[in-house]
C-alpha cells in the first residue's frame, strides 16, 4: 500500500486572511475544494498543531500541515460524449476540443473530459499516459478550444512525445488580445515557472522558470484589441496566456491573467488552437491539419471590428 504523503507550508503575508481551505486548493492542481474539505473534516489538516475548521482563517506566520491518504484506485469510464474528430487513423487521432472541457480526469473529477470521450469512441489508447491519461501526450487548458492529438498505441505516444521534445510539432493559436501591439510580429523568449505569489498561476520567471519561446504575428488590428497567431516553440502551462501578459497584451476574457476578463462575452479565454502539424508516427510524412474559430471568438471578433 502507499504511504500517506505528509505537506507543510508557511502562511506569508500574501494568504494573510484567507481560508485554510482555499488556500490548500491552491497549492496543487490536482487537489479540489471538496477533496481538502475532507480532509479537513478528517482532521488530516493541522495549523499551528491543531486540527481546524474549513473556515478557518489564516494569519500571517501560520504553519499548515496536510496529511494525504493514499490514493484510492480509480477507473476511468467510457462516455459517449459528442466529439469532433478532424483526423483519425490505427495511431493516431486529432479531435477539436471545445471549450469548457478538461482533457483528462483528475482524483474526484472523472467524468465528462475528453479521455472519457475518447475511450468510447477508441477501442485502444496507448497505456503510457496511465489510468488517468491515456493517450494523451499533451493538453490545452479547459476554456482553451481547438486541436489536440491523441496515441491509440505506446509507438505513437512515444513518437509524438519525441517530435513535441524536438520542437518540430507545428502549433499555431489564435487569440484576441487586449490593446494594440506595437510590432507587428516579434518573439517572446522569457521562462515560466509558479507565480510564487499566486500558486495557481503561472508567470515569467527569470531564476527559477523552464525556458519558454513563443512567436506572435499581428492578423488583425481593432480599437481595443488585436488579433494574432502565436506559434509555440516550447509547451509550458498557460505558455500563451502568461506570454502575453508580460507583454502587456493579456488574452482578452482570460479569468486568471486579465483584471477586465468579465467585461467581454466570453466564457473563458479568447483562445484558439488552429493549426496542428506532425510527422506521422508510423507512415512517415507530414500530417497538417487546420480548424475553424469557435463562434464565440468569432463574435467577439466581429464586436471588435464594428467598435
Amino acid at each position: 500500500m502507499t504511504a500517506e504523503d505528509h505537506f507543510c507550508f508557511r502562511v506569508d503575508e500574501t494568504d494573510r486572511g484567507e481560508r485554510v481551505d482555499k488556500f490548500l486548493v491552491a497549492q496543487k492542481d490536482e487537489w479540489t475544494r471538496m477533496g481538502i474539505q475532507a480532509w479537513i473534516h478528517e482532521q488530516r489538516v493541522q495549523v499551528n498543531g491543531r486540527a481546524v475548521k474549513n473556515n478557518y482563517r489564516l494569519k500571517e506566520g501560520d504553519q499548515v500541515e496536510l496529511t494525504v491518504p493514499p490514493p484510492e484506485e480509480v477507473t476511468v469510464e467510457p462516455e459517449p460524449l459528442p466529439l469532433e474528430v478532424v483526423y483519425e487513423d490505427d495511431d493516431v487521432i486529432v479531435v477539436n476540443k471545445p471549450r469548457g472541457m478538461v482533457v483528462h480526469p483528475a482524483t474526484g473529477n472523472l467524468s465528462g473530459t475528453l479521455v472519457n470521450a475518447l475511450l468510447a469512441h477508441c477501442k485502444n489508447l496507448s497505456k503510457i499516459g496511465g489510468e488517468l491519461r491515456p493517450g494523451i501526450v499533451h493538453r490545452i487548458d479547459k476554456d482553451t478550444s481547438g486541436l489536440i492529438m491523441a496515441a491509440k498505441n505506446d509507438h505513437a505516444h512515444q513518437s509524438l512525445v519525441a517530435q513535441l521534445k524536438a520542437h518540430s510539432v507545428d502549433r499555431h493559436y489564435v487569440a484576441v488580445v487586449n490593446g494594440s501591439l506595437a510590432h507587428d510580429r516579434g518573439t517572446i523568449d522569457a521562462p515560466i515557472g509558479r507565480d510564487p505569489h499566486h500558486r495557481k498561476r503561472m508567470a515569467v520567471e527569470h531564476q527559477k522558470g523552464k525556458p519558454a519561446i513563443t512567436h506572435f504575428e499581428v492578423l488583425e488590428r481593432y480599437r481595443r484589441a488585436t488579433l494574432v497567431q502565436c506559434r509555440l516553440e516550447t509547451g509550458r502551462t498557460h505558455q500563451i496566456r502568461v506570454h502575453m501578459k508580460y507583454i502587456g497584451h493579456p488574452v482578452v476574457g482570460d479569468p486568471i491573467y486579465s483584471s477586465n476578463y468579465r467585461k467581454f462575452a466570453i466564457q473563458g479565454q479568447a483562445l484558439h488552437a488552429k493549426s496542428l502539424g506532425f510527422e506521422h508516427p508510423k507512415k512517415g510524412g507530414r500530417i497538417q491539419l487546420e480548424s475553424e474559430l469557435p463562434s464565440d471568438i468569432g463574435k467577439l471578433v466581429q464586436i471588435f471590428r464594428q467598435d
